[in-house]
């Protein structure tokens, strides 16, 4: 063995953890979502932009504190059958009616829980309660954008199945803190009103379970053309040294895709904003200004620094990790 490899192969060292888009996609696809708003909303949303960006992960975060918080991140649209899914009833009293609650949760509800949250956004706008506007805003950012994902709607969700543990972050968290920067493009246009949410994120849903193959088959197929020592490289991270996913492989996977992850990424970019503008409309589109000024309460912050104390103290996602 080489000695660079030698001295790196006695280090504790592993790929990232992941999470859903990583931190670093969530918060990125909340901002930009922000300026999709009409003026009547960035009144309140442009000086919370902060707040959006950094609450997007939470549901993430909770993730190692609540048993009931896994499912409503993803789906496994290949345990009923095969595409168009047909088996599946898209709505939640069908779907309960036909295999049953513990089903259903076991195999993942986001499409399901996007609804949910959308019903609290929309009592939120219609109150004009400034700290559920804001949570429940980052929050639901978050769901919408996991239903983008393709490895989302598949029971392979890591490449478990594949010998391809770790396509999961590679996907989602690698590449676009990689690339996002300097070669994706984030001008979209403005959000729109969505006349049916169920039909769309379903659709949203269906477009990520066509993409699994593409996801795993290709890098297979990269694996396979390139060495061990070309595949990763080593980085310092928060004071540590770890092993990630080289650049070239990375773009080189990129290319192979088409851009699909930029893609999904601007596509749930202007999801986000159009589940915010809906739900503000539905609420019959409330004066916002005079929210713009309001601030957190000290319990309100409290419930959010209990979140992070639970995350920090939690060692391993409860229930089904990425």
């Amino acid at each position: 063995m080489k000695p660079f490899l030698l001295l790196i192969s006695l280090l504790t060292l592993s790929l990232p953890t992941a999470y859903s888009w990583g931190f670093y996609g969530h918060e990125r696809i909340n901002y930009f979502a922000v300026f999709l708003l009409p003026p009547e909303m960035m009144v309140l949303y442009k000086p919370n932009i902060s707040f959006l960006q950094e609450h997007s992960a939470d549901p993430d975060k909770r993730r190692y504190a609540v048993l009931e918080e896994g499912p409503r991140h993803y789906i496994d649209m290949d345990h009923y059958g095969k595409y168009p899914f047909d088996g599946l009833p898209r709505n939640w009293k069908d779907a309960v009616e036909k295999y049953s609650p513990d089903t259903l949760h076991a195999h993942g509800i986001v499409p399901w829980h996007i609804l949910i949250m959308m019903n609290r956004l929309t009592k939120a706008f219609r109150e004009k309660n400034f700290a559920s506007i804001m949570k429940n805003s980052a929050e639901i950012g978050h769901y919408i954008s996991d239903a983008h994902v393709p490895l989302h709607t598949s029971s392979n969700h890591n490449g478990q199945y594949t010998n391809q543990r770790g396509i999961h972050g590679f996907w989602e968290s690698r590449l676009p803190e990689l690339l996002a920067e300097k070669e994706f493009d984030f001008f979209i246009g403005k959000a729109a009103y969505i006349q049916t949410p169920s039909d769309y994120i379903w659709q949203r849903v269906m477009e990520s379970a066509v993409a699994v193959d593409s996801v795993l088959q290709f890098e297979k197929k990269l694996n396979n053309e390139f060495k061990e020592d070309q595949k990763y490289s080593f980085e310092n991270r928060n004071g540590k040294t770890i092993r990630q996913y080289s650049s070239n492989y990375t773009k080189t996977y990129n290319q192979m895709l088409d851009g699909m992850v930029e893609r999904r990424m601007r596509q749930s970019i202007f999801s986000v904003a159009s589940f915010w503008y809906t739900a503000w409309v539905n609420a019959g589109q409330p004066d916002l200004k005079s929210l713009a000024k309001k601030e957190f309460t000290k319990e309100e912050f409290s419930d959010f620094e209990k979140l992070n104390e639970a995350w920090r103290a939690g060692s391993v996602m409860i229930g089904r990790g990425e």
